[in-house]
């Protein structure tokens, strides 16, 4: 499929632009050059597309193809090292790191689990916010070759206090990761586009993180070498590859539409048009205090975060627990080890809600670490029960939230609202 007609684009807008331009026909041309700022340290100046860019010549479909194959693979990786990362703690204590740690004395495990996610929850919406001045590639290659850093360094702690220690820092890191993420594919797709990468890059990564017990049982087996413990083999290794990782994306990582130096001019104007004409926000809005408070008086966001929290308390609770679970009821290491989309019209509240849903996830990770206490060993009952409960909730929002959606969908086509929904003319809702 080709664009015959040519299209008028600025690669540049303010938001007083962005709005002026939403109410005139897409075809009418700027006149002015304009540039995007990214940090205080680097201007990021995109090459004015004032002229009728000629897009006959741009096939769509090999665009979006060739995009896909750039954005998505090398993310799903680094996720999915965010993921094994973040969780590789039920491996290190069955293999050997509980008995060097003591960290069967009290609730030790479930404190250096639980305050990995106080900063991962506090400096969601901060990440986010700094995500366009500093640009996706700077930023993620800061964040994944640092978590990469404290992970490496977990391999050589010697009191549960460090580990902690380790853990909150991890929690920092990775907080605006994620969000991250789902904001930079975001910006590349149209809305009913969006769920389909997204879903492909979570797949990507969960199939990885999933060989995260077997990675973890083979490295245990260098107990010994070097000197170095089993459990110390897991955090080095793993570590050392998220570094390699955080340095390649610096030299792969894709930034946004319109500061991409992979396209051709001509792909790149399509890709805006594109989105703008899709949504309206091709060009980010400013994220500001006002923005942000604004945006979190949406009370579906909230809805979004507490599925969220509800969905991955479960995911949490395997994560940390099921290798301790299955070691108190009699397996051995090698055992324990083996068997074990948005509704948003703006890229400012996209950037929230992601922020905010991710920050709930964390909400979930701590419920996760906390209920599953050690008295309560070895059937972790009541948190069994807590994550039952979770699930029941989270189906009875997800209903809740698809009849708002569908009622706010019919009073729109009915004309029986104040203005048009996300105040875009044509927005609707997806369920």
């Amino acid at each position: 499929m080709t664009l015959a007609a040519p299209c008028r684009l600025p690669t540049t807008l303010s938001l007083p632009q962005l709005q002026d331009m939403e109410n005139k026909d897409s075809s009418s041309s700027l006149s002015e050059k304009k540039e995007i700022r990214g940090s205080p340290a680097e201007e990021v100046e995109v090459e004015a597309l004032d002229g009728v860019v000629d897009t006959s010549g741009v096939n769509v479909r090999k665009t979006l193809l060739y995009i896909d194959f750039r954005v998505l693979p090398l993310l799903a990786v680094m996720y999915s090292f965010a993921l094994i990362d973040r969780i590789n703690l039920g491996s290190a204590r069955v293999a050997g790191m509980g008995n060097a740690l003591h960290l069967e004395v009290g609730e030790r495990y479930s404190i250096a689990s639980c305050l990995y996610f106080v900063p991962y929850i506090l400096l969601q919406i901060p990440g986010n916010a700094i995500l366009r001045r500093t640009g996706a590639r700077n930023l993620i290659t800061f964040i994944v070759v640092g978590w990469g850093a404290v992970q490496t360094g977990m391999a050589f702690v010697k009191s549960w206090e460090m580990l902690t220690l380790c853990r909150i820092l991890l929690g920092a890191l990775e907080a605006p990761f994620f969000p991250a993420m789902v904001y930079i594919i975001s910006t590349w797709y149209k809305r009913h586009e969006v769920q389909k990468r997204i879903a492909a890059f979570y797949l990507m990564s969960i199939t990885i993180s999933a060989f995260s017990s077997i990675m973890a049982y083979g490295l245990s087996l260098l107990n010994g070498r070097s000197g170095m413990a089993g459990w110390s083999w897991i955090f080095f290794v793993e570590g050392i590859i998220t570094i390699g990782l955080g340095l390649v994306g610096f030299f792969f990582l894709p930034d946004f539409p319109d500061r991409n130096k992979f396209l051709s001019k001509e792909q790149t104007a399509v890709i805006l048009r594109r989105v703008q004409d899709d949504r309206g926000d091709s060009v980010p809005d400013e994220i500001n205090i006002r923005k942000v408070l604004h945006h979190l008086s949406d009370w579906t966001l909230w809805v979004y975060g507490i599925m969220f929290c509800c969905a991955t308390l479960p995911a949490y609770m395997l994560a940390y627990f099921i290798p301790v679970i299955l070691s108190g009821m009699g397996y051995n290491t090698t055992d324990s080890l083996l068997l074990g989309a948005n509704n948003v019209a703006s890229q400012s509240k996209r950037a929230v809600v992601s922020a905010l849903t991710v920050a709930w996830g964390g909400i979930g990770g701590i419920l996760a670490t906390t209920v599953f206490r050690e008295k309560d060993r070895p059937k972790y009952l009541p948190g069994l029960w807590v994550t039952l409960v979770a699930q029941i909730v989270m189906m009875l929002l997800a209903l809740v939230t698809m009849y708002h959606f569908r009622r706010m969908n019919r009073l729109a086509r009915e004309g029986k609202l104040a203005g048009p929904l996300e105040g875009k003319p044509g927005f609707y809702y997806t369920l």
